[in-house]
């Protein structure tokens, strides 16, 4: 079976603790037999496996593209009260190029460092400074925009406005 127009933008892997199973060598091999130009591994508020996958990736031929699903504070990171109240949602970025992938790592250092509540956190103020040669994707059902989309469409749209005018 071939699929070669076909690119997982949003995976996790045995490093998304509790949420991915998939071993960096099987993803790649996967991806092999499946003719599969680029593959995008985006753990949970980690990069633990991001140079493992870039190597293989590079090795077998495949496109690594690398990238990380982080948690947003829907306050800010520094604020660490009750859970029910500050509920961080999903957030897919992906490093365009060695600009966006050094950006990355320092939100996701600031997010273990400044914003760690049960998750590594970012906010808006840290995403507004280390935005540039990052990709932002919705994510997950856990992510604001399909959060709001389930309830008030407006809100949906306003808050996809909200993260394409972050530069």
């Amino acid at each position: 079976m071939s699929t070669p127009d076909f690119v997982h933008l949003h995976l996790h892997s045995e490093y998304s603790l509790l949420d991915g199973a998939c071993r960096i060598d099987d993803l790649v091999k996967k991806a092999v037999a499946l003719d599969m130009p680029a593959i995008a591994l985006t753990d949970h508020g980690v990069m633990y496996g991001s140079m493992e996958f870039y190597l293989k990736c590079k090795k077998a031929g495949i496109k690594p593209l690398v990238g990380n699903e982080m948690y947003v504070a829907t306050r800010t990171r520094h604020q660490k009260e009750s859970k029910k109240t500050d509920d961080a949602r999903h957030l897919v970025l992906l490093a365009q190029n060695e600009v966006g992938y050094r950006n990355l790592l320092k939100l996701t250092t600031m997010a273990s460092l400044e914003g760690m509540y049960y998750k590594p956190r970012i906010d808006r103020e840290l995403l507004q400074e280390y935005n540039e040669g990052l990709i932002c994707l919705s994510a997950c059902l856990g992510a604001e925009v399909p959060q709001h989309r389930s309830s008030r469409k407006s809100s949906a749209t306003a808050t996809t406005w909200n993260f394409k005018t972050i530069n």
